[in-house]
């Protein structure tokens, strides 16, 4: 008979896996971020940055899922070392736009691999990946993909994890 309090147990708990699982992948990244003087946080910032060149403040927070309260000082931090730079709408100083520099668009060169070492640590085949990318998005309530979207989505995974030993 189960205990009432069954579901409290941690091992019963969706969230844990999910928080514990992205716990370790971004501790995977961490030396290599270390290279290139970028948090994960940072570099999530980055990456969109590095794709759109520019965007409101609000749109990046949306984007990454981040609050203000942790974007702002990010943003700081990312201005002060010159890889972004920041600018005040003249019609309404509220709305900021973040643009990346030159020398943002530089340290894209030497984050270019980061992508494929990260999919060698994960141990997950092609198709699991694919999978696992469907679902979190799905939670996410993004469950709409094109078919580019899917063969394309965990580009860090797919590249490296298509060994034989992985599928």
């Amino acid at each position: 008979m189960p205990d009432k309090y069954d579901m409290l147990k941690i091992e019963n708990q969706l969230c844990f896996p999910l928080y514990a699982s992205a716990k370790e992948v971004v501790k995977k990244y961490r030396p290599y971020l270390e290279q290139i003087d970028l948090t994960y946080t940072q570099y999530i910032t980055m990456m969109v940055l590095w794709e759109y060149n520019q965007m409101n403040v609000k749109t990046l927070g949306e984007r990454l899922y981040l609050d203000s309260g942790t974007l702002t000082p990010l943003l700081k931090k990312l201005e002060n070392k010159g890889l972004v730079s920041r600018k005040r709408s003249d019609k309404d100083e509220r709305n900021i736009t973040v643009s990346v520099t030159e020398k943002g668009m530089e340290l894209r060169e030497k984050a270019v691999e980061i992508p494929s070492k990260i999919g060698g640590c994960i141990n997950l085949s092609q198709e699991e990946a694919l999978t696992l990318y469907r679902l979190l998005y799905k939670v996410l309530g993004k469950d709409t993909f094109t078919e580019t979207d899917s063969r394309t989505a965990p580009a860090a995974v797919s590249r490296s994890v298509s060994s034989p030993e992985r599928q």
